[in-house]
């Protein structure tokens, strides 16, 4: 192990979640079906080998349907509230888990420490959420045109739920889709990033040991890994009922046609180019606080990060300069050090992508407020860490319009009334997350009109970035259109049924048909 891994205990978190590190393969549980070549995992932190997992042949894939479809035919039988428990017991050995987990996050991803503590928590808190649910998977039943009959809907499990997640949320994502799944009597089939595949294997670990200590099947929790082609055998598999996606738009529109092409269901979660539009009767302090940790937040690499910023002409400057002393006061490097604010990208070309988008920026008419680039020396050594840049911009700019996953701000002038401010932030492909600062109330209400902001996601007086596990989290247009976690985003996950029972001796038929025998 590094020195950094082994000052930070990264060692004895991957030993309590049944990791080894540097290791030719790495078990998924008790029954290891990965054969295929090795891929190594290298943290963006100090570039330091963690270990390597094996990725699943197609060979090995079938064997794990061949686990999931016949586990289904058990756990669909278990009542949902003993489904629930199950959930309940997960999420306690997630409380036990918290910390090595967290590290692992930080450690492979990237993010800083608190914000892999707190991913574990967004898990905690979506088992907690499924284990209520679980005694409300309610229908409705409706009054039937027929007398003597009684008509209602209700809702059952789906079967294999395939959930392809992407490296920036390694485990919450999986566990916001797994946790609603497992209650509605689902089976799950997991392809992690292959960019931090050890999380995904810490998963299935504490996973399996639930299961095991339950006599359930372990084919309720299986595990994938590989690269897009293994992701292709799950989108073109019709044992796959559904298949949640989160990751780029140019991997979502390749999902969507081929889950379509056998006409079954997708759930989208795809790129976002958030704003934050910024109004004269803003609250500076609060705008600077939620513009810069939307901003610079797990290095820009969140789904929500905040890459616009929309001020209008008369408090332009002075939202400008604030936010630009802020940014002066950043702390970057190690993630696990909580003394450091911004930690490293994914990878060296994710830092390539940075550069390009910066270059971009000033070759369309831009202006460098706080210029980045990538850093090196000594504590960078990795060749992921880059600085967190601000740029001048225009609304119709190429690269404005681009979602750059990297920590990237760009400043757009408005003038006039709101609504020119919310068509500068609705003219994007991207309809993720929004939000408005202002104390105006007429302002606050006109965003969140139905001629305001366009995103599956509006805040007011709040940043852009994160989401309640109580609230269904997803955007519209090429954000693909899906939810996940709360509110009914669970019905994504169940097939429904409308039910009717004639309780006479007569048979009466549509549209007052005769049809004597």
């Amino acid at each position: 192990m590094s020195k950094i891994a082994t000052d930070f205990g990264i060692d004895k978190a991957l030993k309590s979640l049944g990791i080894q590190a540097i290791n030719n393969g790495t078990s998924t549980g008790d029954h290891n079906f990965s054969s295929g070549e090795a891929i190594a995992s290298y943290s963006p932190v100090d570039g330091a080998l963690i270990a390597k997992v094996r990725t699943s042949s197609r060979d090995d894939y079938e064997k794990v349907m061949a686990a999931a479809t016949e586990a289904f035919k058990t756990w669909r039988l278990k009542p949902a509230p003993q489904r629930g428990e199950i959930v309940r017991q997960f999420g306690d050995k997630l409380r036990m888990m918290k910390e090595p987990l967290g590290k692992l996050v930080s450690y492979e991803m990237g993010k800083s420490y608190q914000e892999g503590l707190g991913e574990v928590q967004e898990m905690i808190d979506i088992c907690d959420f499924a284990v209520g649910l679980s005694r409300q998977l309610h229908g409705f039943t409706m009054h039937s045109e027929r007398p003597g009959h009684r008509m209602y809907e209700q809702y059952h499990p789906l079967g294999a739920v395939g959930i392809i997640s992407a490296f920036n949320f390694p485990v919450a994502v999986w566990a916001w889709n797994t946790a609603l799944a497992w209650i509605c009597g689902d089976v799950c089939v997991w392809k992690p990033s292959e960019k931090a595949p050890l999380c995904g294997v810490a998963c299935q670990n504490i996973a399996a040991q639930v299961f095991k200590a339950n006599g359930l099947p372990e084919g309720i929790s299986c595990l994938v890994n590989g690269d897009y082609k293994v992701g292709e055998l799950m989108t073109h598999d019709r044992r796959m009922a559904l298949i949640s996606a989160t990751g780029s738009i140019r991997m979502g529109k390749i999902v969507a046609q081929a889950v379509a092409a056998r006409l079954g269901k997708s759930l989208l979660e795809l790129g976002g180019n958030n704003a934050i539009i910024v109004t004269p009767d803003a609250d500076i302090k609060m705008t600077v606080i939620g513009a810069v940790f939307g901003a610079v937040g797990t290095a820009g690499q969140r789904c929500t990060s905040t890459r616009r910023l929309i001020i209008h002409e008369s408090i332009y400057d002075k939202v400008k300069e604030a936010v630009v002393t802020a940014y002066h006061q950043l702390r970057i490097g190690n993630p696990l050090d909580q003394h450091n604010h911004v930690g490293p990208l994914i990878d060296t070309d994710a830092v390539a992508m940075y550069q390009k988008a910066l270059e971009k920026v000033v070759a369309e008419g831009g202006k460098l407020v706080i210029e980045g680039g990538a850093m090196a020396g000594e504590g960078y050594e990795s060749g992921c860490y880059v600085k967190p840049a601000i740029a001048e911009a225009q609304p119709h700019f190429e690269i404005v319009q681009h979602e750059t996953f990297a920590p990237i701000l760009y400043l757009l002038k408005y003038s006039g009334e709101v609504e020119n401010a919310i068509a500068i932030q609705n003219g994007v492909v991207q309809g993720l997350s929004s939000a408005i600062m202002t104390n105006n109330l007429r302002e606050a209400e006109r965003f969140l009109s139905v001629a305001g902001s366009d995103c599956g996601i509006a805040n007011v007086n709040i940043g852009t970035s994160g989401a309640e596990i109580g609230g269904a989290f997803g955007g519209e247009k090429e954000t693909g259109g899906g939810r996940e976690s709360g509110s009914d985003a669970w019905k994504v996950y169940m097939r429904r049924q409308t039910n009717t029972i004639n309780y006479t001796t007569e048979l009466p038929l549509a549209q007052g048909i005769k049809f004597d025998l």
